[in-house]
């Protein structure tokens, strides 16, 4: 019978910049490449990231409401929903909604609370969005917090976290206990290595490290929750994804120092899409 779910879908809630390889634009061409079709729900519109020093920019907050109505009188379902940045308590509050409208037993919430990092909040951050993002959390199946975002989900004082694994064994469990079953806190830089932490209820905890190599570039963790978002909805298995997605964006950093690449253009994972395997 033709319905429009017969296919598997990811509803991705991020912003949309034509230029810089992050959120929207990263989010597409790795969920369509993993075999899952792409459904995005813009927050805002950039030309570009706001890592450069100028850019154009629409807020798409109250456009958001009636363009979700939509999707809700199409009937449409989905086996993902996957939400990034969000640049206002509004904004929050309209994922909140959609994950209550669209979101089933079927459905694999991903939240990527994208709130700040190197210790800090984001400058468009406010106590009360902190406050909100926590809300959000319980709707998650998948967390993918950095460092920075999981001490502030949990009230920890980045400055005099330590980066022993007992101390991020001990922050990721208090993570899962505030609603998802699975968290990886990403990045974490121990000596010559970036460290992902890996908590899911009921199994051991893993560590996966790769070496860290270049500079931090922009969209990198939008490449990881794009891919994590896929593999999940593809009934791929947890750590073997966060390995994939670990080796992958190593992968594309190589080619963007190959290329020599502005940091500000992220990675050039177009280069080496092809390199994605399929689970």
């Amino acid at each position: 019978m033709s319905s429009h779910n017969n296919q598997k879908k990811i509803a991705v809630i991020n912003d949309l910049s034509g230029f810089g390889r992050c959120s929207l634009a990263v989010a597409l061409p790795i969920i369509s490449y993993l075999r899952v079709q792409c459904c995005p729900v813009p927050t805002s519109i950039f030309s570009n990231h706001t890592g450069f020093d100028h850019y154009f920019f629409d807020d798409y907050t109250n456009k958001m409401e009636e363009y979700i109505s939509h999707w809700k009188r199409l009937e449409l379902t989905f086996q993902g929903i996957c939400s990034g940045f969000l640049g206002s308590v509004e904004q929050i509050e309209i994922v909140e909604h959609f994950f209550k409208e669209f979101k089933t037993e079927q459905t694999i919430a991903i939240v990527d609370p994208i709130m700040g990092d190197y210790g800090k909040p984001y400058g468009t951050y406010t106590d009360e969005m902190c406050r909100e993002m926590k809300k959000l959390v319980q709707y998650a199946d998948i967390l993918t917090p950095n460092l920075t975002e999981a001490c502030l989900l949990t009230d920890r004082d980045y400055e005099s976290f330590g980066d022993s694994n007992r101390e991020l064994l001990d922050l990721a469990k208090e993570l899962v206990e505030m609603g998802p079953s699975k968290v990886v806190i990403t990045g974490v830089p121990q000596k010559s290595f970036l460290t992902n932490i890996i908590y899911e209820k009921g199994k051991e905890p893993k560590f996966i490290k790769r070496k860290k190599i270049g500079v931090n570039r922009s969209g990198t963790g939008d490449v990881f929750s794009a891919i994590l978002s896929a593999d999940a909805v593809n009934g791929v298995d947890f750590s073997k994804s966060v390995e994939k997605a670990a080796d992958f964006i190593v992968r594309c950093i190589h080619r963007s120092m190959e290329l020599d690449l502005p940091v500000t253009d992220g990675v050039c994972f177009e280069e080496v899409l092809y390199r994605l395997r399929y689970d």
